[in-house]
């Protein structure tokens, strides 16, 4: 790949949370499709290989970050690994201290290495309790597309097509017996409280969707608390199923790609069904859509979002991780029925 004359080979960086890695997926897409000679290595963490794995003409790395590829010498390690694929350049959209290293080892043989701009000033303007600069930000996506663009693959995003919906195994359909009711996912937890609907208030948007026996209402999560959570709300109500614990991620993603509508926080499951072009609405309580990281191509009316005009310090953090006090009850301020009314205008449209 190293000869001159051969087909470019890009490596792209990202190991973080699956949202992030997930959001790399309209980008390569659509890089891929503009330059058919192009080849992509994606170089993530083991969880999160299944989201490329039918993506043509991308190969997907495991970066082992807590043991093989651990500290200075394990990064040395696995830059040793990556050599031999003799990448043309690459794209690092994570750009944290570990990629910085990379960057440094890359730079011994010479080949190009572009980073991500995080926009972490324009960010913490925006988060900050005085003098907040309230304005949407540059997306995630136009982010990542930027380094590709410094690379000399620039891409136009607004020609971004959704991955094809994956045929369902035989396991999937054992599971969620097809029959004529819509599919409405629904991911109702978050990495941190701030993000997170009070799954009283969850309970009732479920509640209602149930009795209008219309619908089946599957629900995500991942860990034990979460899956016994679900299990109880879908034992409670009719057409309702836990798909929590079930499924492996590959299998997660076929299903995600066959719903009807997605609902789910500023988190992961947005941007995989995002991926698929599945519509989403998502509920925000004190992060907001201007920092970043809405799902890709969805219309801003399925962002339902907590009151600034109450709660005004709104965005509060970008990760949802800082709740100021007074603000634990933000979400709070989305009726439950705002939250079926606008699943309903999606499901009967």
């Amino acid at each position: 790949m190293d000869k001159k004359g051969s087909n470019p080979h890009l490596l792209v960086i990202r190991l973080s949370a699956m949202g992030d890695v997930a959001m790399t997926v309209p980008v390569i897409s659509t890089l891929l499709e503009k330059y058919p000679d192009l080849h992509v290595t994606v170089l993530t963490k083991r969880p999160f290989l299944p989201i490329f794995e039918d993506m043509e003409r991308v190969n997907v790395l495991e970066a082992d970050v807590k043991k093989r590829h651990k500290g200075l010498m394990g990064l040395w390690r696995l830059y040793q690994e990556l050599k031999p694929y003799h990448f043309t350049a690459v794209a690092d959209l994570h750009n944290v201290l570990r990629s910085r290293i990379l960057k440094k080892y890359f730079a011994t043989s010479g080949v190009p290495f572009v980073q991500l701009d995080k926009g972490r000033s324009e960010k913490k303007a925006l988060t900050r309790s005085k003098s907040k600069e309230f304005r949407p930000l540059k997306t995630t996506v136009e982010r990542y597309a930027d380094v590709f663009a410094q690379l000399g693959f620039p891409i136009e995003l607004s020609l971004a097509k959704p991955l094809a919906r994956i045929p369902l195994s035989e396991k999937i359909l054992d599971l969620v017996h097809q029959d004529t009711k819509k599919w409405v996912g629904i991911a109702p937890f978050a990495a941190h409280s701030g993000k997170m609907y009070p799954l009283f208030l969850m309970e009732k948007v479920i509640k209602i969707l149930s009795n209008t026996d219309k619908y089946k209402i599957l629900l995500f999560g991942g860990g034990e608390q979460e899956v016994e959570r679900l299990e109880r709300l879908s034992a409670e109500y009719a057409n309702t199923q836990c798909m929590a614990g079930k499924l492996t991620l590959s299998e997660e993603l076929q299903l995600i790609s066959n719903l009807d509508v997605m609902l789910c926080m500023d988190s992961g499951n947005a941007h995989l069904a995002a991926n698929y072009g599945i519509p989403v609405v998502t509920l925000w309580g004190v992060t907001h859509p201007y920092a970043g990281f809405y799902p890709f191509h969805q219309p801003m009316e399925n962002a339902l979002l907590a009151d600034r005009e109450q709660y005004p310090l709104i965005p509060t953090s970008v990760y949802g991780n800082k709740v100021p006090k007074g603000y634990e009850n933000v979400m709070e301020t989305i009726d439950p029925q705002q939250v079926v009314d606008r699943l309903l205008k999606i499901l009967e449209a």
